[in-house]
C-alpha cells in the first residue's frame, strides 16, 4: 500500500519537476516481473525508473543510506529497496534480487555498480548478468539523460530497448568468461540506447 501511494506522489511529483519525454514506451511490457538494466546518472533515477515501468520496482542501495535515520530507512525498506555493500561480494543482494522476482516484481539494476559523474558509460560489473542468468526473466535496457540542472521543468529523455528474452541468459554462472560476456552485452543494449537518444538543448 505505502509503496502504491509512494508511486503516486512521486509521478506528480517528478511531472511537475521534469518534461519527462519516453522513447520505447511500447518496449514496457504490461506487467512486472523482469530485470531493469539502466544506466546511472542521478539519485533521480530509481525513481524516475519507478514511474516508467508497470509493477513494484525494487532495487539495491548502498548500505550508508540506511544508516542515515530510522524514519529514512523505514521509508527505503517499504519501498522495496534493501542494503547491498559496494565492493563487496554480497550474494543476499542476489538472493534478495531473485526472491522478488519470483513474486513478480521488477528489479532494478544498475550495471556499472555505481553512479557516472561524467554522464559517461563505465564497465559493467558481475551483478547483472548474476542475477539474470539465475533468474529466467527477460531483461529491458534503458538509457536516461537529463538536461541542464537549472532549467525550469528539467528535461529528461528516458529510453527503453527492446526486452533481451531469457534465452539469452542460459549460462553456467561458474563461467567467468560467460559472465562478462553475458554482462558486455547489456551494456552494449544501453549503449546503443545512448548513441539513438537525441540530444537535449
Amino acid at each position: 500500500m505505502l509503496y502504491c501511494i509512494g508511486r503516486v506522489i512521486v509521478w506528480i511529483i517528478y511531472h511537475i519537476k521534469f518534461s519527462i519525454k519516453l522513447i520505447g514506451k511500447e518496449n514496457i511490457p504490461k506487467k512486472g516481473g523482469i530485470i531493469i538494466a539502466s544506466n546511472h546518472v542521478s539519485n533521480f533515477d530509481p525513481p524516475m525508473i519507478g514511474i516508467t515501468f508497470k509493477g513494484v520496482c525494487t532495487f539495491m542501495a548502498k548500505e550508508e543510506l540506511f544508516q542515515k535515520n530510522k524514519l529514512f530507512t523505514w521509508v527505503l525498506r517499504h519501498l522495496h529497496a534493501y542494503p547491498i555493500k559496494r565492493g563487496a561480494r554480497d550474494s543476499s543482494g542476489i538472493d534478495k534480487a531473485l526472491d522478488g522476482l519470483k513474486k513478480g516484481w521488477n528489479f532494478v539494476i544498475f550495471p556499472e555498480g555505481t553512479r557516472s559523474k561524467t554522464g559517461e558509460l563505465g564497465k559493467p560489473k558481475s551483478g547483472v548478468s548474476m542475477v539474470a542468468a539465475q533468474a529466467g526473466v527477460a531483461v529491458a535496457p534503458v538509457f536516461i539523460r537529463y538536461g541542464k540542472k537549472r532549467a525550469i521543468r528539467r528535461k529528461v529523455i528516458v529510453s527503453v530497448g527492446e526486452l533481451i528474452p531469457p534465452e539469452k541468459f542460459e549460462i553456467n554462472i561458474e563461467d567467468r568468461h560467460e559472465i562478462h560476456r553475458i554482462s558486455k552485452m547489456i551494456m552494449g543494449e544501453i549503449i546503443a540506447l545512448k548513441e539513438n537518444a537525441p540530444e537535449i538543448e
